[in-house]
């Protein structure tokens, strides 16, 4: 065999063996392609179950929570509502709140002295519900202990006050300082009698923590747009953008004439 024909079939077998290594750097490069994006298809639907689950408005800890205990007086379908005022007021103000909700804080701080009025005077009753929406939203268990707290206080026959120091002093929204009941506790402090063992035991034990959970569920299953929602004798008013508390003093008055 000839030199030259020596080195032509050398060539072709380096040739050859290049190609071999190409193949087997693309099909290892193809592998770690396919398990990159295996993992990536995991982690997304990791992402999107951690979202739903946020997004449930605390499920997990409805499923974890104890035996249904009602704070003392709640009525309504299964005493699902914490009543305030007069039985005989001819209007009712039916109120779905967070007590992590900034747009519920607004709400009160502009309506807080006409209910209050309207309930003393016996012209109206307020009949409060309690969700858990801004926990499952920003994440955290402030509307849970906040309304577990509030129920405690509901107990005490301590509830309006109560509900007004809260969200009198709400953080901010993505601040879940609520989840603490050290310092649901110390707020008690701000109204007279509340802070008693009694309380103490039914903020730090989550006695209420079912009842609020069944209490999130009646929201989620109302079909309410979010938190708040107003009904005025079953008529949303929180919608209607010329309601003012002077107009929402008028329809109660004109109600009670009649």
């Amino acid at each position: 065999m000839s030199e030259k024909n020596r080195e032509g079939k050398r060539t072709a077998r380096e040739r050859l063996a290049e190609e071999r290594d190409k193949q087997k750097k693309a099909d290892k490069r193809r592998r770690v392609l396919v398990v990159g994006g295996a993992i990536v298809c995991v982690l997304a639907l990791a992402g999107v179950i951690g979202v739903l689950a946020a997004n449930s408005g605390g499920d997990k800890a409805d499923t974890e929570a104890g035996p249904l205990t009602a704070p003392s007086g709640a009525n309504g379908d299964d005493s699902l509502a914490i009543p305030v005022g007069k039985e005989s007021a001819k209007s009712t103000l039916t109120v779905w709140e967070d007590f992590r909700c900034p747009a519920c804080k607004s709400f009160e701080d502009r309506y807080r002295s006409t209910v209050h009025e309207l309930t003393e005077s016996g012209q109206l009753k307020v009949e409060y519900h309690l969700a858990t929406l801004i926990d499952g939203n920003m994440r955290g268990s402030g509307s849970l202990r906040a309304a577990n707290a509030a129920a405690c206080a509901q107990d005490a026959g301590k509830f309006p006050a109560y509900h007004d120091v809260l969200f009198e002093n709400q953080p901010a929204e993505a601040d879940d300082a609520y989840a603490k009941n050290g310092k649901l506790i110390e707020l008690a402090g701000k109204v007279d009698g509340l802070t008693t063992d009694a309380f103490e035991k039914c903020v730090e034990g989550g006695t209420h923590d079912s009842w609020v959970a069944k209490s999130h569920q009646a929201f989620q299953g109302g079909g309410f747009g979010g938190t708040p929602t107003v009904l005025l004798n079953g008529k949303n008013i929180y919608q209607d953008q010329t309601m003012t508390p002077a107009k929402l003093k008028q329809m109660v008055q004109q109600a009670d004439k009649a």
